[in-house]
């Protein structure tokens, strides 16, 4: 396992943009509100040629009166208890705080090796200024601007320094885990699967819709299998969603149904199946990934067995366009039918990993076609010469034809659903891409 590396300090003092560059990526929410980040967030960075987990953590010890203040404050004890090494940030423009000392005094308390950042100094005037953080007791202090970069080299190489040494024959799984994204509507239990998966409080659970505002990534074993379960903010339809905040949020949950391999899209079974949901269901389509339909708090419509009737007919009729996508019921709050979903995930990742030489892909191609002909338009038949498979995750078949643009829509939906069955994709989808014969790859 790769070491971990907590970054820890009072709400509002650029956590989460150091994050980000040190993951380069913009995966955390960066505002200047105070209390943006709810829960742990984690990421992948590389510290001296040391691949690390990085976690970002809410502002330690937030007002009584913010939303969510005790949850907040249970995710920054876990993050500590499961860190090897901790990062203590503050803000040099604030200077130091009462607070402040109650955290570097919790930090001590850790037994874990500490290192101290002042950020938002910009450079030797402001360094000057900060000098009062040394009376925190934590040597060295590392200045640096998160925002700019000011410093950072410095502070990357003392958190390697203070890495512990890497386990013997460490292996890198991260490539073999199967990336599963829950997405929904908000308020649905998106989190609380999340939780009953790993066994114990991953992330911050509320009735409040919302939040959940960042991609949050768990990493799980189980089965013998490695998991990346990919928790998202609620989607509401685009013309609802606030501008801000909210609408990063959204846009960051999309972003990661194109990072999964896998979309598990839970919906609220007492509700039944939404427009939204179907729009939700349409987009894993399109980007071709693997996709689960969970009917979560199934418990709900325990005595009512005529609107359960109704919401499985519902949802029957939404797998006519992902006639693949298997159909799971659960409850988070009871753990009915949870276990499922996880092999019902590692199931469609194997398939979605499936290769067919080309010879056999040709001969099912010509027993389509032979069953089949394509229509006659313009005077001019369709001709599929010959198919190939290109890529995995998702399957990738490439037809070459003497003219892709004759291709009906329902023609296409038949070529798929036949080298689907060939090639044994019972729960993967089939990318299928039309070319003319002779234009290279």
């Amino acid at each position: 396992m790769a070491a971990v590396v907590a970054i820890v300090g009072r709400p509002n003092v650029g956590k989460s943009t150091l994050f980000n560059r040190l993951t380069r990526s913009r995966r955390a929410l960066v505002d200047d509100l105070p209390g943006v980040t709810r829960d742990r967030l984690y990421g992948s960075a590389e510290l001296e040629g040391r691949r690390v987990t990085l976690v970002d953590t809410g502002g330690f010890d937030p007002p009584a009166d913010q939303a969510f203040a005790s949850e907040v404050h249970a995710q920054v004890e876990l993050a500590l208890a499961e860190a090897d090494l901790i990062l203590f940030l503050t803000d040099g423009r604030v200077g130091v705080s009462p607070l402040d000392h109650q955290v570097a005094e919790r930090l001590r308390r850790t037994a874990k090796p500490v290192i101290l950042a002042v950020n938002k100094v910009d450079g030797p005037e402001l360094e000057a200024a900060a000098a009062e953080f040394h009376a925190l007791g934590l040597e060295p202090v590392h200045f640096i601007s998160a925002a700019h970069g000011h410093g950072v080299r410095g502070l990357v190489e003392a958190l390697a320094a203070a890495l512990p040494p890497e386990a013997e024959a460490e292996a890198e799984a991260g490539d073999q885990a199967v990336r599963l994204a829950l997405i929904g509507r908000p308020n649905v239990g998106k989190s609380s699967l999340v939780n009953a998966l790993v066994g114990g409080p991953r992330v911050v659970v509320s009735r409040v819709p919302g939040t959940t505002r960042d991609a949050v990534d768990t990493p799980l074993s189980a089965g013998g299998r490695d998991y990346l379960l990919i928790d998202t903010a609620g989607i509401r339809r685009l013309g609802r969603v606030k501008r801000g905040l909210e609408k990063a949020a959204v846009f960051r949950s999309l972003r990661a149904v194109e990072r999964a391999q896998v979309v598990a899209l839970v919906m609220d079974a007492a509700e039944g199946v939404t427009d939204q949901d179907l729009n939700l269901a349409g987009q894993a389509v399109e980007a071709h990934r693997g996709l689960i339909l969970v009917l979560n708090k199934w418990d709900r419509l325990a005595d009512q067995p005529r609107r359960r009737e109704q919401v499985l007919a519902q949802v029957e009729r939404a797998q006519r366009f992902a006639p693949w996508a298997p159909v799971l019921t659960t409850s988070a709050l009871t753990g009915r039918g949870v276990a499922g979903l996880l092999p019902a995930a590692a199931e469609i990742h194997d398939q979605m990993g499936r290769r067919v030489e080309t010879g056999p892909l040709n001969r099912a191609l010509r027993e389509l076609v032979e069953a089949h002909q394509p229509a006659v338009r313009r005077g001019r038949r369709l001709k599929l010469y010959y198919a190939t498979q290109v890529g995995v995750h998702p399957p990738t078949v490439v037809v070459f034809a003497n003219d892709p643009g004759q291709v009906h829509f329902s023609y296409r939906r038949y070529l798929v659903n036949g080298l689907r069955r060939f090639m044994g994709l019972s729960r993967s989808p089939l990318r299928l891409v039309l070319r003319p014969r002779g234009r290279r790859r």
